[in-house]
């Protein structure tokens, strides 16, 4: 089944492991941020695995501030 109204996505998945790499979020604050509505909902593609699309990723970290870290 598609859904038309999904945003398309692209690149590939990555698992939580890279995102926490990715974005330097802890596994705890990446589950907070979701319930919050501020960080993008994983996919699940396995029993007991997710991914998030790179995309999704990317335009999240896109749309934070700046950050003065390492000045």
């Amino acid at each position: 089944m598609n859904d038309a109204s999904a945003p398309a996505r692209t690149g590939r998945l990555l698992s939580r492991p890279e995102v926490e790499a990715e974005t330097r979020l802890s596994r705890s604050t990446i589950y907070r941020q979701i319930e919050a509505g501020q960080f993008p909902r994983p996919i699940r593609v396995g029993i007991r695995a997710v991914a998030w699309w790179e995309s999704d990723i990317h335009q999240w970290k896109n749309s934070r501030p700046p950050s003065d870290a390492g000045h």
